[in-house]
């Protein structure tokens, strides 16, 4: 189960990995960030290929071709009629119609010199053996198609000006053949989804994102930050306990700090790298963020309802054995003040028993460090740093040990003249 709508991946997230030339390959890395795996196989798998990648980085960090041409390419050949086609057919049809001929010599061009320039500036060249094998057989595939092509040989033909129609008709015989064959479609998906790994990886080198590890006893974050703030502040985080309480006035970075954890968790368990210097965390079986909930008009849900079903889901998963990351920012701060705070007593109580589990929660809420489980240290207290400097807040974006207890509603307000304004 992952819930992470509140962390924007789709429209935040996407566009710091997609670096691709087309529609189908961008629809590949959509679906590389948007379906994580369901076990930690498969999420270690997708790192060992981002890897192999990330090896073979100098020679496919000018990967590029003409986008006009493979959509042209790609339309010729997905429409391409197979009907009962024969080589003698074909001939006459080319011969005696200077249209056809044209076209389909032209087209054919552009797909020799193509595949001429993938193959044999990239794919042919890379380390297969820096891939997990059964995708350096995937790999191998697609260079194989593009021999079958034999590319070397026509684009020779195509330079020398000596590509004719006997070698247009064998052309496209081959193509029908892989086309019937049910090749050709294995071919674009191949080929679309090496273009959207090699994007992805694009964007962890760009992003100066870091692999992390999986370990079940340790969760670790160094110089941990949100990839969409300029001049992010880093920090770090060990969790000693499985709950950990986030204190710290309003605009000191509480819920761009927690938006940096999860998506740390988020993008290991989709097997890619993560804003960090390193990072180590427990697989878990199930995510959760809730950061910015807000009223549904369309179910009728109010916020605080909105709070109460999203604990509720995260407690029966925990419930159920699995081990979960959750996240709650500000929780029930859509109810009063003595409701919250009996029922947000009872919820990091009874959170301290799964002790398999990760759960952050931030709160104004100053009166629960008087709980019993917050001062004998059951739950680990953390706030964000902020100062005052003449009643001017300075914001540090720091993650410290302890307890906040700093409210700058009040001082914004009369530094704002509010008081006076509202005593006229």
């Amino acid at each position: 189960m992952i819930h992470c709508a509140d962390l924007r991946i789709e429209d935040e997230i996407l566009p710091l990995f997609d670096f691709t030339f087309n529609y189908h390959s961008g629809q590949a890395v959509r679906a590389l960030l948007l379906e994580p795996p369901s076990d930690i196989k498969e999420t270690l798998h997708r790192q060992q290929v981002l890897k192999g990648f990330q090896a073979n980085r100098a020679l496919l960090k000018e990967y590029s071709f003409s986008r006009f041409n493979l959509a042209e390419i790609y339309d010729f050949l997905e429409s391409f009629e197979v009907g009962s086609l024969s080589a003698a057919k074909l001939r006459w049809k080319l011969t005696f119609n200077e249209t056809e001929r044209s076209q389909k010599r032209g087209k054919i061009i552009q797909l020799i010199l193509l595949f001429h320039k993938i193959y044999f500036t990239y794919t042919s060249k890379l380390d297969l053996n820096a891939f997990p094998p059964d995708y350096a057989k995937e790999l191998a595939q697609l260079n194989r198609f593009f021999l079958d092509f034999d590319p070397e040989r026509y684009e020779g033909f195509i330079r020398k000006k000596k590509l004719d129609i006997g070698d247009v008709v064998d052309l496209m015989l081959l193509i029908a053949r892989k086309t019937t064959s049910g090749e050709m479609g294995a071919f674009w998906q191949r080929w679309f989804q090496f273009e959207a790994w090699l994007s992805v990886s694009n964007g962890i080198s760009k992003n100066g994102f870091n692999f992390p590890v999986f370990d079940q006893s340790n969760f670790k974050l160094t110089a941990v930050y949100h990839p969409l703030v300029r001049n992010a502040v880093r920090n770090d985080l060990t969790a000693t306990r499985n709950l950990i309480l986030l204190t710290g006035p309003n605009m000191s970075g509480k819920s761009t700090l927690l938006k940096a954890i999860s998506l740390c968790v988020y993008l290991a368990h989709a097997g890619l790298a993560v804003p960090a210097a390193a990072a180590s965390m427990p697989y878990y079986k199930n995510i959760s963020v809730a950061i910015n909930l807000t009223d549904s008009v369309v179910s009728g849900y109010s916020h605080f309802m909105s709070e109460v079903f999203a604990l509720k889901t995260v407690v029966q998963e925990a419930r159920n054995g699995d081990p979960c990351f959750a996240v709650f920012d500000e929780l029930f701060r859509g109810t009063n003040i003595e409701d919250a705070l009996e029922i947000s007593s009872t919820t990091i109580r009874g959170l301290t028993r799964f002790k398999n589990s990760l759960f952050f929660i931030s709160t104004h809420l100053h009166q629960l460090r008087d709980m019993e489980e917050i001062k004998s240290g059951q739950v680990t207290s953390s706030y964000i740093e902020c100062n005052l400097d003449k009643d001017t807040p300075v914001f540090t974006y720091k993650l410290k040990d302890g307890w906040s207890d700093l409210k700058l509603g009040r001082i914004l307000f009369e530094k704002e003249g509010l008081n006076k304004l509202l005593n006229v």
